[in-house]
């Protein structure tokens, strides 16, 4: 995989949903260049080129989304979001939240931090699958990437 090429970057710690979340992203074409990370640290480095991403891609390469779980180990999603959107190379990444928490405290802080979107995860498969799908067709399809 060439990893200055990424398509979308997924940061969630629960293989099923990332399973689900592949899948669905592979049945609708749009996981061509798709990277999974299962924690927050592992997005840290991959995005900021440290750890096991350090010579694998050049840092101005950067994912046209991310797709990011705030309930994880290491270091949590609203972290991860926090030092991306304050950092001036990599604040313009498309950031999607797509978590099981519905807590408003947890809504407002991602917007404020800069999430792009906020999206609660359907606890129904169809529901599940459709939201991918729609998430996928928006930020990969549909919208302009600021590369």
């Amino acid at each position: 995989m060439n990893y200055n090429l990424v398509d979308i970057l997924l940061v969630e710690d629960n293989p099923d949903d990332a399973e689900l979340t592949i899948r669905e992203l592979t049945k609708h074409n749009m996981a061509h260049n798709l990277i999974h990370v299962r924690d927050g640290e592992e997005a840290l480095d991959f995005i900021f080129c440290t750890g096991k991403y350090k010579d694998c891609r050049e840092i101005e390469y950067l994912p046209r989304l991310m797709l990011l779980d705030i309930q994880m180990p290491k270091v949590n999603g609203i972290e991860v979001l926090e030092k991306i959107k304050s950092n001036p190379i990599t604040k313009m990444i498309p950031i999607v939240v797509l978590t099981s928490s519905n807590e408003s405290p947890d809504i407002k802080k991602c917007y404020n931090l800069g999430a792009n979107s906020y999206i609660v995860k359907p606890v129904n498969f169809d529901g599940f699958t459709q939201a991918i799908k729609n998430i996928g067709t928006y930020w990969i399809v549909l919208n302009q990437p600021h590369i």
